[in-house]
């Protein structure tokens, strides 16, 4: 119903179709042109809830503006673009400059800091880390909570929008503590944590950059 109403979308050069749509299980992301109605989208949105017998969220709708700073501002002050008849339901929350929305995993927003989805990663490795501090693991089992927390955690926003280096060199810092937090344990270098099983380590995982330059050389 999207891609075949009147719904211009993006276009994108070089590209007969129009960019309207993407969907991924329950997420749908709409793309509407400055010249699109809010309201037609809204229109579309009822008839397929009606026909599906499911509700959309209208609550947990946001609007990221895109285009010059100018345009941004004023999309966010009139809540309307050029298209709108009437401006956009309060209810619905839009994105203001510097705020991020989640999109599948990868944060956007416009003049996001670089820092900025990274932080609430870091505060979730934290906070579960201190969590299973609390067990006084065995040095194997802070390995395997290290890929568990630390591992896990970062893989993905790590493919999808890049690891700054300074977030790399926190999160380096935060496994090396962790890993030498049992007292009662001889402490063992961080080379043969990270070696492989069959030389005598505990195939630890290591950083990015880390891995990088063993792979140079």
């Amino acid at each position: 119903m999207l891609r075949s109403s009147n719904l211009r979308g993006f276009r994108i050069p070089g590209t007969e179709d129009k960019l309207i749509a993407r969907l991924f299980a329950d997420d749908t992301t709409v793309f509407l042109s400055e010249f699109d109605d809010f309201e037609d989208l809204q229109k579309i949105l009822k008839k397929w809830c009606i026909a599906s017998k499911a509700k959309f969220n209208i609550g947990k709708t946001e609007i990221l503006p895109i285009g010059t700073p100018e345009y941004r501002e004023t999309v966010i002050r009139e809540r309307k673009t050029e298209g709108c008849v009437v401006p956009i339901n309060d209810d619905i929350h839009m994105v203001a400059e510097g705020e991020s929305i989640r999109l599948l995993g990868a944060w956007y927003g416009n003049n996001l800091e670089v820092e900025g989805p990274w932080t609430i990663v870091l505060n979730k490795i934290d906070k579960k880390l201190e969590q299973w501090e609390r067990t006084h693991p065995t040095i194997l089992g802070r390995k395997l909570i290290v890929m568990l927390t630390a591992g896990s955690m970062t893989q993905y926003l790590t493919t999808v929008q890049g690891m700054p280096s300074h977030v790399e060199a926190k999160i380096a810092r935060r496994i090396s503590s962790f890993m030498r937090a049992d007292k009662s344990a001889a402490a063992v270098a961080e080379e043969t944590l990270q070696a492989p099983i069959e030389m005598g380590g505990q195939n630890m995982p290591y950083t990015l950059r880390e891995r990088q330059r063993r792979n140079e050389t």
